[in-house]
């Protein structure tokens, strides 16, 4: 009997914290919107006292080509705009920031696989963000690549000035150590930018735009590689 009263103990606090949790996330985004990463990087964000209102999920930017650009999430801060590219791979990994492929090994070097560089897709990302309006040119934006999963950094090169690369138990440290070694960002209007952002998460709740974008991703690399 002791046995099953601590099975059913343990069952009810799993249940709790998983209601707790997701009443949580629901302040930033919906439960079934962007990845399970995506909402585990939303949950360490939120538990480390960054204000909803701050954090912005599955952000859609339509560039001057008229496509969209699918943005993992953002986060406004004093010091600027931090725009997070967020991956799950195993393995080893190669990469260099200036080379458009990066390397995933596994099975000790038995099997490689091939992905687009996180770093120029979120420098994309970035650049993008800032042709929404002029103000955003005189704002500081970060880079932050972010890696869940059982995955090793094993030779990583030439990571550009204001982009960080870090795996998910190290982010907030990432985080607070850019805003603690950046000066205070001078925004224009910060009415404008949380405009801005907003406007592209409900992008995302638009089928049209994601299924538009999914297909462009599509025909750009073909069904069996489609990255996230």
């Amino acid at each position: 009997m002791v046995i099953v009263g601590v099975i059913l103990l343990a069952i009810l606090i799993f249940i709790l914290l998983y209601i707790r949790d997701k009443k949580l996330l629901e302040t930033v985004t919906k439960s079934h919107r962007g990845t399970k990463t995506e909402r585990q990087l939303i949950l360490k964000l939120l538990k480390a006292k960054f204000p909803a209102q701050t954090i912005f999920h599955d952000l859609y930017i339509k560039n001057k080509f008229g496509n969209y650009s699918q943005i993992d999430l953002v986060l406004a801060t004093k010091v600027g705009i931090i725009v997070f590219e967020v991956k799950k791979y195993s393995g080893w990994i190669f990469g260099n920031g200036n080379h458009s492929k990066w390397t995933q090994v596994l099975a000790y070097g038995k099997e490689k696989y091939y992905f687009y560089n996180p770093i120029l897709q979120n420098k994309k990302h970035v650049e993008e963000l800032k042709a929404q309006k002029t103000d955003f040119q005189n704002i500081p934006f970060f880079s932050v690549v972010v890696f869940f999963g059982d995955c090793e950094f094993r030779d990583v090169s030439f990571i550009p000035t204001n982009t960080y690369l870090t795996k998910s138990p190290r982010v907030i440290a990432v985080v607070k150590k850019i805003i603690k070694e950046n000066d205070q960002a001078k925004y224009k209007s910060k009415r404008d930018v949380v405009s801005i952002l907003a406007a592209a998460v409900e992008n995302g709740s638009n089928h049209k735009i994601s299924e538009k974008h999914i297909k462009n991703i599509k025909d750009m690399l073909g069904d069996e590689r489609i990255f996230h």
